[in-house]
């Protein structure tokens, strides 16, 4: 049984990841999907969100029965687990972050109609602004904040959906053809979209940092209490994915509209596609909770992989205190905004190029993050009690071959 008031009090690892979650893959992705190939990309949503979840689920229940991070665990498994994390971190910290901030600014660019502006002084200006907000609100700030953007962001998005759905679809084009989807484009896209849809694998982890931060400033739920807390976040990720695109598809599907790969673009043609469909009037309110969305996303990105990172290197090098201290999460938050702005300066606005990279890394890592994280909630670390029930597990190995298998078969297609 849900205990409303008990749920309410334990909300924000799970809505941090659903913050997290609704960005690229949804906004982006999901979009693209639906307006590309129709109402056929509702099943690598739905069997992405499926078969990804124990993945996510393991890195709640590992942390609440053991009081420990998933990173800690790899650490328990064995020092190549960890090092293995440790690059697939690497690796994404210069892809994704750079990612998330390019729509953003974009976004931004769109909303305040300053087409002259550049992206990247645009980005540099949102990483100071988060930085800022992180290092003197934290965990509480983000967390109360976020509450209030995914409460919005649902409403608006069931709104729009629900004006297109009684629209109805747009009218096919005479010559349209469907594109295919098992060609080497259309696979390329897929692993874009599975990759990153609700979110990366290696994010599990990131949702065990943040539960330690919020037992912090209050009592620790109990296992039932925490998985039904992460489950709403989870389910709300999930609902609003089919949203974006049920939207792509009703409207831009079958017209031979192309979706840019230019944040500015992508974002104007993303806002006035929603505009449409409710009237000019809304065009500041989707603006702003698309912009909305994507600076919420950006924000607990850039927290998680900040504590990811301190994580990471006071398990690797326990010697070195400098993690310990209290500007040490400042530290990394400001590392990471350095970092990312070379990396958005390098690739100016194309944002392509930074969402395939790390999709691509995201989708080939998965099945071992999977893998990983199994081990880790049925090893002697936990009571044989708290493991996951045999559905889970099969759950979890459907999910691993799955990801497994689809990754052996992008690779076949780039052999021949």
């Amino acid at each position: 049984m849900f205990n409303f008031k008990t749920i309410l009090k334990n909300l924000g690892p799970g809505i941090l990841f659903a913050s997290m979650a609704i960005g690229t893959s949804h906004l982006v992705l999901s979009t693209k999907a639906g307006a590309q190939y129709g109402w056929l990309m509702i099943i690598p949503i739905i069997l992405a969100n499926v078969l990804k979840y124990p993945f996510f689920e393991f890195g709640v229940r590992y942390t609440n029965v053991t009081n420990k991070t998933l990173i800690e665990g790899y650490l328990n498994r064995g020092k190549g687990y960890l090092w293995f994390y440790a690059i697939i971190t690497f690796v994404t910290t210069f892809t994704i972050l750079a990612a998330l901030y390019t729509v953003t600014a974009g976004l931004f660019i769109n909303l305040f109609n300053i087409g002259h502006s550049s992206i990247a002084i645009v980005a540099l200006c949102l990483f100071l602004i988060i930085s800022a907000l992180l290092i003197l609100g934290k965990y509480k700030f983000l967390e109360i904040s976020l509450k209030f953007v995914i409460s919005i962001l649902f409403i608006a998005l069931l709104v729009t959906t629900v004006l297109v759905l009684l629209k109805g679809p747009v009218n096919h084009i005479a010559d349209f053809k469907p594109l295919p989807i098992f060609n080497d484009v259309g696979i390329l896209f897929l692993i874009g979209l599975i990759g990153w849809m609700p979110t990366t694998v290696e994010a599990s982890s990131w949702i065990s940092l943040w539960s330690i931060e919020k037992w912090k400033t209050q009592d620790k739920p109990s296992l039932k209490e925490s998985l039904q807390e992460f489950n709403i976040g989870y389910i709300i990720t999930a609902i609003l994915a089919i949203f974006f695109m049920v939207i792509g598809w009703y409207t831009l599907y079958g017209t031979n509209t192309h979706l840019s790969n230019n944040a500015v673009s992508f974002a104007d043609q993303v806002v006035r596609l929603f505009t449409e469909h409710i009237g000019t009037w809304a065009y500041l309110f989707i603006a702003i909770s698309a912009f909305a969305t994507m600076f919420s996303t950006c924000m607990t990105a850039h927290d998680a992989l900040a504590r990811v990172s301190l994580d990471i290197i006071s398990l690797l090098k326990p010697k070195t205190k400098w993690y310990g201290t209290r500007n040490a999460y400042a530290t990394g938050v400001l590392l990471l905004t350095i970092i990312n702005f070379v990396v958005i300066a390098a690739f100016s606005a194309n944002m392509g190029d930074l969402v395939a990279l790390a999709t691509f890394v995201s989708f080939i890592v998965a099945p071992i993050v999977g893998y990983m994280n199994l081990k880790n909630v049925t090893s002697n670390d936990l009571d044989s009690q708290f493991w996951p029930n045999r559905q889970l597990k099969l759950l979890t190995y459907a999910g691993i071959l799955f990801l497994t298998c689809f990754a052996l078969y992008y690779f076949y297609i780039i052999i021949l």
